[in-house]
């Protein structure tokens, strides 16, 4: 039974967002493995604080990845 933890940011994603991220996440699953296991596949979307998650020695927050999404 596959259980896939997704970390973000606390309100990185909006409900629909989570919604949209566990079927393709699920679907992805079923694809690689099998469909039989659509039903027992476990997706848990984790939100993580402001300055708790790091990158090379740096703590990131929200407004970071916003702006990393907007960079052209």
């Amino acid at each position: 039974m596959p259980l896939i933890t997704v970390k973000v940011f606390k309100d990185e994603l909006n409900k629909n967002q989570s919604r949209e991220l566990i079927e393709k996440i699920t679907s992805s699953v079923t694809e690689v493995t099998s469909e039989k296991l659509r039903d027992v596949t476990s997706v848990i979307i984790e939100e993580i604080k402001d300055g708790q998650w790091g990158v090379g020695g740096n703590a990131l927050e929200l407004d970071d990845v916003k702006a990393m999404i907007t960079e052209q």
